[in-house]
């Protein structure tokens, strides 16, 4: 399918990776559902030869997508962690005053606001997914249930007035219409206010083999260079970036309105240069991505299979995006992951989206004792390992899938 550069419009003709078909990674299955087919969708990334955004087909609606999530974010200890060191180190940076107003876009259940309530902030969750934002408000979090662009942040502004902080925690990467919503956070953002924008680092993708965060929920990839371009089209400039361990590896950026001028900062300009080094502003850097999911296809599937030849028992842990799209890009079912575990009661007695494995609550591990797990959410494995130290006492071992696989000792 030919396409349309959803930021610069430019046709698209080069293909990035072909995943070839897979389902929804977040629309679960439940087991009346069982008896019914799963519905299959291109998941094919191209790059853009003018602007280098990589993007997928918006194929599916928004609201089909994040009308209802599965996805809740306080049931990872280390990402509340993470929301809770940003939140002290920003209210530190930007001098944030009483009453100063944050509004987080993507707020989820509240796993970071939380963190700034009764400090005084004015502070403001947008969440389209009903179900999770209901999560949110009952924990005492404001929150407004609508998908972010520039309608909602001319309502939210003369609502609420305009954001000191804008916040954006792993959305920038959901938006169909990439255009209107940096448009919308440039038309909220406070003149000497700060965006703060946490999204994969398309670099680490590449060099880490992460194909595995390739899903239709996530419509674009990006590096720093084409972040910049892109707000830098809406008046926003780029000043600072910071690079986190967070999904794999992720960036950072702080933007401002570019009418408040602002210097680039010294790790901005390093990153900057990294990525041109490293050939990611010229269409040529990105090719041969292909060939490292193939590998970690093949090595993934031959190591489930001789393990099954053992008479060995697997297992898996979690269900995330990343995982439904391994496990169906590899074609790995019941047959050889019996099935998986999750800390999200939502997702507990539910199977996963095309290959069918069941989702069941963490105590299964202890009670089957299986010989390996299967570490769906590699990017946190150090915190998965260290909860499942107790298989240790039956000799089990944990396995990570990403960037090749790896048998944690």
């Amino acid at each position: 399918m030919l396409s349309i550069c959803r930021f610069c419009q430019a046709r698209l003709h080069d293909t990035f990776i072909d995943l070839g078909l897979s389902p929804l990674c977040e629309k679960f299955v439940t087991p009346a559902q069982l008896a019914e087919p799963d519905r299959y969708y291109p998941l094919h990334a191209w790059i853009c030869r003018a602007c280098l955004l990589v993007q997928l087909d918006a194929l599916v609606a928004p609201e089909e997508l994040f009308g209802e999530y599965a996805y809740f974010s306080s049931y990872s200890d280390s990402w509340v962690a993470h929301a809770k060191n940003y939140c002290a180190h920003i209210v530190s940076r930007l001098d944030l005053k009483r009453g100063s107003r944050v509004v987080e876009i993507a707020s989820n259940d509240g796993y970071l606001l939380q963190h700034l309530l009764g400090r005084g902030f004015d502070v403001i969750g947008v969440e389209p997914a009903a179900n999770v934002a209901d999560v949110a408000r009952a924990r005492g979090v404001p929150t407004e249930t609508r998908f972010f662009g520039r309608e909602t942040a001319a309502y939210l502004r003369e609502q609420y007035g305009p954001a000191d902080l804008l916040v954006g925690n792993n959305v920038l990467a959901h938006v169909p219409d990439l255009n209107d919503f940096v448009a919308g956070m440039a038309a909220l953002l406070a003149d000497t206010g700060t965006i703060t924008m946490e999204f994969p680092h398309l670099l680490q993708l590449i060099e880490q083999g992460q194909f595995d965060t390739i899903y239709h929920e996530h419509f674009s990839y990006f590096s720093l260079l084409t972040a910049e371009r892109v707000f830098a089209a809406h008046g926003l400039r780029v000043i600072d970036v910071e690079e986190l361990p967070t999904h794999g590896g992720s960036l950072r950026i702080y933007a401002s309105h570019s009418t408040t001028g602002g210097r680039a900062s010294q790790r901005l300009i390093a990153l900057r240069e990294r990525e041109r080094a490293g050939g990611y502003d010229r269409l040529e850097g990105y090719s041969g991505f292909s060939a490292r999911a193939e590998a970690v296809k093949r090595g993934l599937v031959e190591f489930l299979v001789r393990a099954k030849a053992e008479g060995k028992r697997v297992a898996g842990y979690g269900a995330p995006g990343k995982g439904n799209t391994l496990l169906n890009y590899c074609g790995i079912g019941p047959a050889l992951l019996p099935y998986t575990v999750d800390r999200s009661p939502y997702k507990q007695g539910l199977y996963t989206p095309g290959t069918r494995v069941p989702i069941h609550h963490p105590d299964r591990i202890a009670e089957t004792r299986p010989d390996y797990v299967l570490i769906l959410p590699w990017n946190l494995k150090d915190e998965i390992v260290k909860q499942l130290a107790y298989v240790r006492e039956w000799g089990g071992q944990c396995v990570v899938p990403i960037p090749s696989l790896q048998v944690v000792e």
